[in-house]
């Protein structure tokens, strides 16, 4: 096969983008680690960890996502300022200041990489869980410090329970048919150091300690990594679950702990040595929330079975049912002497309900399933699935006030009681129509489409707008308002193919842009496509490349910064191995002096520092984590980040990749004069455009032709081997100075697939994907440009 060696050599060109394009000296370890359980010493290569951007909008004090959790720090002062903390499906968890009418984000809570599904207040501690399998623990007060991580869980993390007056107990269920209870104090403690003799002139600089002990010792980072112990402490096993956990609660001394979920039964345990006492049964479906009182005598439960049940844990038994809800039961809050309760769920409704005259009321009614609620003072918050917060007046402190105003009626205990009073037009009227405040949210993504051009992404968000994202700069190029989504699409359509270089999902209600290698390298682009001013016309631009190089242009400066000023408090040069101090047998070596050059960021893969987006991935000890760009400080090395990005970003270097390459015959049209001398197959970058080819043609057909003072021999003329076609040397010949005499004889050709006259701005895989639509190879045919 011959090869059309056109674009590859360009970027060896010495031009003002130089530096960028460097590549590095030393070369990387090419083994791979084997695979976890692989005891063959196989070398076969394990699939390499993701990295993972998630796109955040231009207010990040607010969420994008519904809110799945609430929790209320009241102020230890008379005139303190109480705080509500939210926990989303966005993976973060926000803290507002509450004054009357007022509510400021006051601290963004960013290290869950999946769902928050729940959160507590355990004593000075604020306790998250999430769909990530894990535990995070917080500083409440802080500016938004990860204490703790920890990992236990086998699956989604759903519910916590904690206990009031023994403020470092926390119990975690999740659909691992797992409950643990976590004493919160002895998980904190710092890990012992446990050191091996062997190990204590390790050359990591990290004092003796092995690596598998090195568990985020920083406190004071975002980020923090975990074991399967969760740095040596275990948690206490409350084992006999069968199936998945939805709910917990615990009483306020924390010698109680109740738990529910698919099995319909509630189980009774001793969080103290995770013992079973007893299992209540009587829903006929899913349990999804469950309240405890502070003596812990009786338990509360909510089911998707649309009931209520009151159960006496001394009697064993269910002393009430109430059927309020015409849909699953979802939340549940009561007041403080446990006589009156608030319920939602998915039928969009919030009642309260005195659980002693069995007297319901409607209080309010919206177009979102209500998810959780937290009682502050006299008022109720409400979180939806929405991304809004919502606060109603609740008389808290006197719930029968609100019964003052009529319009309630008396629960059944059968739950096809509501159902059939709801189909017979007697639905109670809300008390509230509104709210009395609300913390807004920001639509969350819903449905998007990515473009053709692999750069550009339409969507769709919950009130119906549509935007377009530029995702190689990370902004919102133009927002259309509400308008036809497909209609829109349609529109933008263009006739252009460029491989898929990443993967894409909005489950956090924002874009996460998902990379692997070696298939992200994929995609490229002319330089002059992007309107890099000053570029070389043939300059080739990977995708991935730049966009890594724009996403980790803080992390470089940070850690170029460190290195500077390790080398002189210890009054030598930094080692250029830095970023793989702690990993004796690195795979990456970085380049010396690699660091020192300034990686410049193009344009069109400039991330916003205004809203900047978070890097998601997951460590090499399995601890996932996220954070944004700017807050990376420069100490993340191959155990955070994935070894394929720093060898991207610092060496220049790119895996090896596989389909650059577009093979094709090349012919005259039937019937035509014109004859060219190829033989066999062509080869050319797949992002080759047409113009190129017709430049090819005019040449061979210019060159073939004997010419006063010239040779007969195009190949020889051009200065190539004999059966070598090449393009390499031309672009358009009609821009260029100092033309040769074959130029100014340049014949007017045409290039055609599938008798289709083509563009000479589309590229061969443009053409292969479009216009020439089969598995075979791609036949090109020219011409002279009829009269």
């Amino acid at each position: 096969m011959k090869s059309i060696v056109t674009d590859d050599c360009c970027s060896h060109k010495v031009f003002l983008f130089q530096s960028y394009h460097r590549q590095g000296k030393l070369e990387a370890a090419m083994h791979r680690v084997a695979s976890a359980g692989n005891t063959s010493n196989s070398t076969r290569p394990r699939k390499e960890k993701r990295l993972t951007y998630v796109l955040n909008d231009a207010d990040d004090t607010k969420h994008c996502a519904g809110i799945n959790c609430l929790a209320i720090l009241n102020s230890a002062t008379p005139n303190g300022c109480d705080h509500l903390f939210t926990g989303s499906r966005d993976g973060t968890l926000k803290r507002w200041a509450l004054s009357d009418n007022d509510a400021t984000c006051s601290a963004t809570f960013e290290s869950h990489v999946d769902w928050v599904n729940d959160a507590v207040l355990a004593g000075n501690n604020l306790v998250s869980c999430s769909s990530d399998t894990t535990l995070k623990i917080w500083n409440p007060l802080s500016d938004g410090v990860c204490c703790r991580t920890l990992r236990q869980h086998s699956d989604y993390v759903t519910c916590l329970a904690a206990a009031e007056k023994n403020s470092n107990i926390v119990a975690s269920g999740g659909l691992g048919a797992e409950v643990f209870i976590w004493d919160i104090d002895a998980a904190l403690l710092p890990l012992a150091k446990t050191v091996d003799p062997k190990e204590e002139e390790l050359p990591n600089g990290n004092l003796g300690l092995p690596l598998s002990s090195l568990r985020g010792l920083n406190t004071g980072n975002n980020m923090s990594f975990h074991n399967n112990q969760s740095r040596g402490y275990s948690p206490i096993v409350a084992k006999g679950h069968k199936e998945s956990v939805y709910a917990l609660a615990m009483n306020d001394s924390g010698t109680l702990l109740v738990s529910g979920g698919t099995e319909k039964v509630i189980r009774v345990w001793d969080p103290r040595t995770g013992s079973k006492n007893l299992k209540l049964r009587g829903h006929t479906d899913n349990i999804r929330a469950l309240l405890l009182d502070s003596t812990g005598r009786f338990c509360l439960s909510g089911s998707s079975d649309s009931m209520i049940r009151l159960w006496d844990l001394g009697q064993q038994r269910c002393v009430h049912s109430y059927a309020v809800h015409t849909d699953s039961v979802w939340a549940l809050a009561s007041n403080s002497t446990f006589t009156h309760v608030y319920s939602g769920g998915r039928d969009l409704s919030l009642y309260l309900t005195d659980l002693s005259t069995r007297e319901s009321l409607l209080l309010y009614t919206k177009e979102h399933p209500i998810l959780q609620m937290a009682l502050q003072d006299d008022s109720i918050w409400v979180a939806t699935t929405d991304s809004s917060v919502h606060r109603l007046p609740a008389e808290g402190c006197n719930p029968q006030k609100v019964f003052e105003r009529g319009g309630s009626f008396l629960a059944g205990n059968l739950s096809f009681t509501r159902a059939r009073a709801s189909l017979e037009g007697s639905a109670p009227v809300p008390v509230y129509k509104e709210p009395s405040f609300t913390i807004p949210g920001i639509p969350g993504i819903v449905q998007y489409e990515i473009l053709n051009n692999r750069r550009h992404v339409l969507t769709k968000d919950t009130s119906g707008s549509v935007k377009l994202w530029e995702i190689t700069r990370g902004v919102v190029i133009e927002d259309y308002g509400k308008v036809s989504f497909d209609e829109k699409k349609e529109e933008l359509f263009e006739m252009v193919s460029i491989p898929a270089w990443f993967a894409m999902d909005t489950r956090l209600g924002s874009l996460s842009i998902h990379l692997d290698t070696p298939q992200c390298f994929s995609a490229e682009m002319y330089a002059v496509d992007l309107n890099i001013a000053g570029a070389p016309e043939d300059l080739k631009i990977n995708l991935a490349q730049e966009t890594l190089r724009g996403l980790l242009v803080h992390w470089v400066a940070k850690r170029r910064q460190r290195s500077g000023s390790q080398a002189s408090s210890n009054g030598n040069i930094a080692s250029s191995n830095d970023g793989t101090r702690n990993l004796p047998h690195s795979k990456i070596e970085v380049d010396d002096g690699a660091e020192n050059n300034t990686i410049i960021v193009l344009p069109s893969f400039e991330f916003s520092t205004d809203s900047p987006p978070s890097i998601v991935t997951e460590g090499s000890h399995g601890g996932p984590w996220r954070k944004k760009i700017t807050d990376l400080d420069g100490t993340e090395d191959e155990k955070d980040l994935p070894w394929w990005c720093m060898d991207c970003v610092l060496n220049a270097r790119l895996p090896p990749r596989e389909n650059t390459k577009c093979s094709f015959h090349l012919q005259a049209c039937e019937g035509s004069s014109v004859q060219i001398l190829t033989q066999g197959k062509l080869s050319a970058p797949r992002i080759l455009r047409i113009n190129k080819v017709i430049n090819y043609v005019t040449e061979k057909m210019v060159l073939d032709k004997p010419m006063d003072g010239g040779s007969s021999d195009g190949a020889s003329g051009l200065g190539l081997s004999t059966g070598q076609s090449q393009l390499s040397s031309l672009g358009d010949v009609s821009l260029r100075p100092g033309m040769k005499p074959w130029q100014k004889m340049k014949p007017s050709i045409e290039i055609l697939c599938n008798n289709q006259v083509l563009s000479p701005e589309m590229s061969l895989a443009t053409v292969r994907t479009y216009i020439w639509k089969k598995p075979e190879d791609l036949v090109l045919n020219y011409r002279l440009v009829p009269k």
